[in-house]
C-alpha cells in the first residue's frame, strides 16, 4: 500500500475524510473524558477560566489553580468587584500575567456592558479584552453548544497527524488550512463535546512524543499512522534562538525588611511587585550597573552590595539572566526613590502578587 505524501497531500483510500470523524471520537469521548471540575458545570464563566487558565499549561498544573479561584472567586461578578491586585495574587505562578489583567477587565465589561451576562455570540465574545478566536470558540461551543470549530496546540497535532498536513501549524497558510479541516469535522450537533474530545484525544492518545496510536479511537484513518512515522507531524518550523538579556537584581535589606516596587499596570510583569532589577548598558560590568539601580533607587550603595547568586528566567522572546546582590541598607531614613516603591517585611512580601523570577530571587536571601 503506497504511503501517503505530506507534500502533495494526496489521500490514501483509507483515510478518514473530516465528516466521518465525529461519530467514533465522540463515542470515545463518552467512556475517556476526564473528571475535571469544570466539566462539573458547563457554565460560561468556568468554561471561560478554565481555558485562560490552559493556554500553555498542562492540566495537572492548572487544576490547583483552578480550584483555589473558584473559592476566592467563585463568580464573574466577584472578579468584577475584586481589585486588580486581588486577582494577579490568584493568578501567581501561572504566569502570563497579561491574560490576568485582562480577565478583570473583560469581567468589569461583562457585568457593566451585559448585566453580568455572558455575550453566547463569537462577535460579543472577541470583543471582549484577551478572547481570541480560540477561547471565544471554547465559549461558544462548549458552554452555548454554538457549532463553532477551535483550534489549540491539542486540536493542531491531532489534525495534523489525522489528515497529513504537510504545513507548520506556525505558518500562515498551516494555521488556515488546521481551522479548515476543524470547521469541516465539527459535526452540527455535539459541537462543544466533539471540540473537547479533540482536544481530549491530543492530550491522553496523541501526545506530541510516543503516541499511543493503538489506543487511539481514529487509528484506521491516521494518514500520519498509515505512513508510519506519526511523529513526522506537526510539521516543526524552524525556531529562532531567544536571545539573552542579561542584568542585575538588588535585594535591599533594612533589617528585616525588603525593598519592592510595583510595576506599571501594563506590558511585562504589569501591576506586579518585584525586587529592584535593570539590564546592563554596553560596556558595563555587574558591579557598576547595581551601582546606578542603588543610586535610581534613592539608596546609598557604600558598602558595596555582596554578590548573592544569580537567577534565570525564559520569556516568550528572549532569556533573562540576572546577577543577584544583597545591600544592607543600615539607616531606617533611607527612602526609596518612586511612588511605587517601599519597605515592606517578608511576612508583608507573602501577600503580595509576584512573578515566578522574584519568588526565585527571594530563595537567595541570607537567612535570618
Amino acid at each position: 500500500m503506497p504511503s501517503v505524501s505530506a507534500h502533495t497531500g494526496a489521500p490514501r483510500p483509507s483515510a478518514w475524510r473530516p465528516t466521518q470523524v465525529a461519530a467514533p471520537l465522540l463515542a470515545w469521548f463518552a467512556q475517556a473524558r476526564r473528571p475535571l471540575p469544570w466539566r462539573e458545570r458547563y457554565d460560561p464563566y468556568a468554561v471561560w477560566i478554565s481555558e485562560m487558565m490552559l493556554q500553555q499549561t498542562q492540566v495537572e498544573t492548572v487544576l490547583p489553580y483552578y480550584r483555589r479561584w473558584m473559592e476566592r472567586f467563585p463568580t464573574l461578578r466577584s472578579v468584577a468587584a475584586a481589585p486588580l491586585e486581588a486577582v494577579l495574587k490568584a493568578w501567581e505562578g501561572l504566569g502570563y500575567y497579561a491574560r490576568a489583567r485582562n480577565l478583570h477587565r473583560a469581567a468589569r465589561m461583562v457585568v457593566e456592558r451585559h448585566g453580568g451576562a455572558f455575550p453566547d455570540t463569537m462577535a460579543g465574545l472577541i470583543a471582549l479584552p484577551g478572547i481570541g478566536p480560540y477561547t471565544a470558540g471554547a465559549i461558544a461551543s462548549i458552554a452555548f453548544n454554538r457549532p463553532v470549530a477551535l483550534v489549540d496546540g491539542n486540536v493542531a497535532r491531532v489534525l495534523s497527524r489525522l489528515f497529513a498536513v504537510g504545513e507548520s501549524p506556525r505558518s500562515p497558510s498551516g494555521r488556515q488550512r488546521l481551522w479548515h479541516l476543524a470547521e469541516a469535522a465539527l459535526p452540527p450537533k455535539q459541537p462543544g463535546a466533539f471540540n473537547e474530545a479533540l482536544m481530549e484525544l491530543g492530550a491522553l492518545i496523541c501526545r506530541p512524543r510516543a503516541p499511543k496510536c493503538l489506543l487511539c479511537p481514529l487509528r484506521g484513518g491516521c494518514q500520519a499512522r498509515l505512513s508510519g512515522d506519526p511523529e513526522r507531524f506537526p510539521v516543526r518550523a524552524a525556531r529562532k534562538a531567544r536571545p539573552v538579556r542579561r542584568g542585575v537584581l538588588l535585594l535591599a535589606l533594612q533589617g528585616e525588611r525588603l525593598l519592592v516596587r510595583r510595576r506599571p499596570p501594563g506590558g511585562l510583569w504589569g501591576g506586579l511587585w518585584e525586587f529592584p532589577w535593570t539590564e546592563r548598558q554596553a560596556e558595563e560590568s555587574p558591579r557598576e550597573t547595581v551601582r546606578r539601580l542603588a543610586r535610581e533607587m534613592g539608596l546609598p550603595n557604600r558598602p558595596a552590595a555582596k554578590a548573592g547568586g544569580a537567577v534565570s528566567h525564559g520569556l516568550t522572546h528572549f532569556q533573562l539572566e540576572l546577577d543577584c546582590f544583597v545591600l544592607a541598607v543600615a539607616s531606617r531614613s533611607a527612602r526609596p526613590a518612586g511612588a511605587d516603591a517601599r519597605w515592606v517585611t517578608r511576612d508583608e512580601w507573602g501577600a503580595l502578587a509576584l512573578g515566578r523570577l522574584h519568588h526565585k530571587a527571594l530563595e537567595l536571601l541570607p537567612d535570618g
